[in-house]
């Protein structure tokens, strides 16, 4: 398999965490999309041109990282199984994923857009925004008084989604304020896929940093 990704997409960081949680072998393809040849060169190979996006040993092109998980944990018996075989708990854990996806993380993305701007509207915007965050983060502590992981005693897709989005949000939000989410935080951080997959961030934070890799 190849992953097409970028280590500071968050969407990325999620199929990333999942592949390795799978033990998972893949060829990893880091595109750069804001440099306009390799832009061009990866829309010529999948037009929509986002990533993520895996390519299977057949060849065939499969986008959006939380499809991209449910093929990897159908197709690989190793490791963390991330789509519980329990149906409740299955359906639960796609409902958490879509809404971390839809009510943090493209958030977190309109809130960062937003910082880069100037203006008295946007100080509105950024303190709405803020507001929507951390009503979702009393949700999430909220859910974790009783579970372990998020959707109960495994880790699963919807953790996945969340842990890239938590280390962004920890540099802006208060999240030892949430007892049960700081609790549920701390042990993240020791999971070895997460740890893997933030090596990665750091290094291409500091290659950003140091101009040696574009702004994403």
């Amino acid at each position: 398999m190849e992953l097409f990704y970028h280590p500071l997409s968050r969407y990325s960081q999620k199929v990333l965490i999942a592949l390795y949680e799978k033990q998972a072998n893949f060829y990893p393809r880091i595109i750069e999309l804001t440099d306009p040849f390799s832009r061009k060169e990866f829309s010529q190979f999948y037009p929509p041109g986002k990533v993520p996006l895996l390519k299977t040993k057949a060849g065939e092109l499969i986008p959006e990282s939380s499809i991209i998980i449910e093929y990897v944990d159908h197709e690989f018996s190793t490791g963390t199984r991330l789509l519980p075989r329990e149906q409740k708990v299955a359906l639960d854990t796609r409902l958490q994923d879509r809404l971390i996806d839809q009510d943090f993380s493209n958030i977190l993305f309109e809130l960062e857009r937003q910082k880069l701007e100037s203006g008295d509207n946007n100080q509105i915007r950024i303190k709405y925004l803020e507001n929507d965050i951390n009503r979702f983060l009393h949700y999430l502590d909220a859910l974790l008084e009783h579970n372990h992981w998020l959707c109960g005693d495994s880790l699963t897709l919807a953790d996945c989604a969340l842990f890239p989005c938590l280390y962004c949000a920890q540099d802006h939000f208060k999240l030892f304020e949430y007892d049960n989410l700081d609790r549920y935080w701390h042990q993240a951080q020791l999971r070895g896929a997460f740890q893997q997959v933030t090596e990665e961030v750091v290094l291409a934070q500091i290659e950003v940093l140091s101009g040696r890799r574009p702004i994403p």
